[in-house]
């Protein structure tokens, strides 16, 4: 039951792994940089883990709530609690064994009591011979103490032969006795020979059905999901992809061109950080820098510190904060996917997990310490925060939490 129990843990351990890991990842792939069908088979492997996270989770019902219950009940039925310990059963048969045991276990104690009293006897008889033996060359002796001697020797042969008639004569009583003495321990011995053949055809059928919920490759479910995986990766085309991108963000997107406009009290507004950022920097088809060698800055991600710190190359970037071709809508708004820089209020936190910094910008600290969130959570998953001892650095937001 305890084998069974554990690994109910670790099925439901691993399913709940499978599921955050999917969860994660998801929300990279889709704020990250890929896009169509390549992205739809990126994200088919989130679906992936999600599905047959669902199945570990049904293998930890079928262990606990069929293998792991039918164990049980079966060990209620099987084996019956004393009030004083022990099992019914175990006593039963011990019981049968000492019944069946007791006649021929005296008669053994006998047989043991005559062979002890025979020896004796023996040894006491060669004593006697020996000590008239030595009499007869002893001048100190008389005759009446080398009579004396004799009629011991005489009296230890009587005592030799009778220990040896009874000790046979015990030992012919338990030889005659020994076939039943078999035959009622060989019948207690069958009767815990069948109980123990139920055990084992019991736990041969329960491992049977134990194997046959852990087995995943049986069940029509599992061979379905890895099917569907296939389809979607297979139904990535890099031309379509290239086709879709060059209408949205390449030479075949809609254009928004300067035109003359009409001065307006409307208009006259302050620009924001980022549109005055626009207004210094170069001009650029696809937000590359074109009048310096920098990369885009990069956004920390929650899955390695080294994806954190490195910038995404500039061939591909996705960023449109500098692109005068961008659509907009009709009412003249910058690009929605833009976003103004702003600063969150800092807030103090409370650690809910250990965190070992990976990085030289990153912080180190205990589930219990207490910090101050400075920046709020980027699209990575990372604030910015301030220990107690003043250092600055980033962290993963979702290890912490807010201090009511």
């Amino acid at each position: 039951m305890n084998c069974l129990h554990e690994r109910a843990r670790i099925e439901k351990a691993y399913a709940q792994q499978l599921t955050e890991w999917a969860r994660r990842w998801r929300q990279l792939v889709e704020k990250g940089p890929q896009y169509g069908t390549v992205e739809k088979a990126w994200i088919a492997f989130m679906s992936e883990a999600e599905r047959v996270s669902e199945l570990h989770l049904e293998v930890k019902a079928s262990l606990m709530n069929e293998d792991f219950e039918k164990i049980k009940n079966w060990q209620k039925e099987a084996f019956h609690k004393q009030m004083m310990g022990g099992f019914k059963e175990t006593k039963e048969a011990e019981d049968g064994f000492r019944k069946a045991q007791k006649p021929w276990a005296k008669k053994l104690k006998e047989v043991e009591a005559a062979k002890k009293a025979y020896h004796a006897a023996c040894k006491e008889e060669k004593l006697a011979i020996s000590r008239e033996s030595n009499s007869k060359v002893d001048p100190s002796l008389n005759p009446e103490q080398l009579k004396k001697l004799q009629d011991k020797v005489e009296k230890c042969k009587q005592d030799v032969l009778k220990t040896k008639e009874k000790y046979e004569k015990s030992l012919k009583e338990l030889d005659q006795g020994t076939p039943q003495y078999m035959e009622n321990m060989e019948q207690v011995f069958e009767q815990c020979q069948q109980f123990e053949e139920k055990r084992l055809r019991f736990f041969r059928e329960v491992l049977l059905e134990v194997q046959k919920h852990l087995d995943l490759s049986n069940v029509a479910n599992y061979k379905t999901i890895y099917r569907d995986l296939e389809q979607n990766i297979r139904a990535a085309d890099a031309v379509e992809d290239l086709r879709w991108f060059r209408a949205n963000h390449g030479p075949g997107m809609s254009m928004n061109w300067p035109q003359f406009e009409e001065w307006s009290a409307d208009m006259n507004r302050t620009l924001s950080r980022r549109e005055k950022k626009k207004a210094t920097d170069g001009v650029t088809l696809t937000g590359i820098n074109q009048t310096g060698d920098q990369t885009l800055q990069s956004k920390p991600s929650s899955v390695s510190s080294y994806e954190k710190t490195q910038g995404y190359p500039a061939d591909w970037s996705d960023d449109e904060s500098n692109n005068p071709f961008s659509s907009t809508d009709a009412n003249g708004d910058s690009n929605p996917f833009d976003e103004d820089a702003t600063s969150g209020t800092e807030v103090r936190v409370r650690a809910l997990y250990d965190y070992e910094g990976q990085e030289h910008d990153e912080l180190s600290f205990k589930a219990g310490d207490e910090l101050t969130k400075i920046e709020d959570e980027d699209e990575q998953g990372w604030c910015k925060g301030r220990l107690d001892n003043g250092q600055v650095g980033l962290y993963p937001a979702n290890y912490v939490e807010a201090i009511q």
